[in-house]
């Protein structure tokens, strides 16, 4: 594969802040993320440190600290501290309603593919990906799959950007096997499924 049909990970991943940090160009932001999320695996799973105790220790440290430096601040005639103004906009708000919106449309049309439209095949994916959802999850907790997924995209993808064109053949292979596949088991077994007309699904 030449170099003229290589995909740009970076422009995929939207050549903003977390492609920079995913791809290790902006290192600093990518070591933090690895560190920090180390140490808190660390801490819950490791040394057996509460959330909810975490979660408060670290908002009473953070009290305490603004607290005692706007004290100081107005005893020896120094700035306050520089906090944004904490308030959450009304286009923040809009723009996480349409992207709940989205996700819930998706997931209604899916679903009405499978009940109204009996659709096997995609039956079949939303069982299998659930079932395999399922299996990881009882594998791993919720936070160690968290910190794992957090791994995977610190690497996976600078992996592949480096490695492109074997990775690039290599899957080609594994899809046409997969291909060849389900083309044997579609002609042995779901041809053989009989599927509603059109007119039956009226009067159902």
């Amino acid at each position: 594969m030449g170099d003229s049909q290589r995909i740009s990970v970076h422009r995929l991943l939207g050549q903003g802040l977390v492609a920079d940090v995913v791809l290790w160009k902006n290192w600093r932001g990518a070591a933090a993320l690895l560190v920090s999320s180390s140490t808190l695996w660390y801490l819950f799973e490791r040394a057996g440190y509460n959330f909810l105790s975490f979660v408060a220790n670290v908002v009473l440290l953070l009290v305490l600290i603004l607290f005692f430096w706007a004290k100081a601040a107005n005893l020896l005639n120094r700035p306050l501290p520089p906090l944004p103004d904490l308030e959450i906009s009304e286009e923040t708000v809009a723009r996480v309603a349409d992207a709940v919106q989205i996700w819930m449309n998706r997931a209604l049309t899916v679903a009405h593919d499978i009940a109204i439209e009996r659709n096997l095949l995609l039956c079949l994916k939303v069982v299998g990906g659930l079932w395999a959802i399922s299996f990881v999850g009882s594998l791993f907790n919720f936070l160690t799959l968290i910190y794992i997924c957090i791994l995977l995209s610190l690497s996976l993808p600078v992996l592949y950007d480096k490695y492109q064109d074997q990775v690039d053949d290599r899957l080609c292979v594994t899809y046409g096997t997969i291909q060849t596949q389900y083309k044997k088991i579609h002609s042995i077994v779901l041809s053989k499924i009989p599927k509603l007309s059109n007119k039956e699904k009226k009067v159902q």
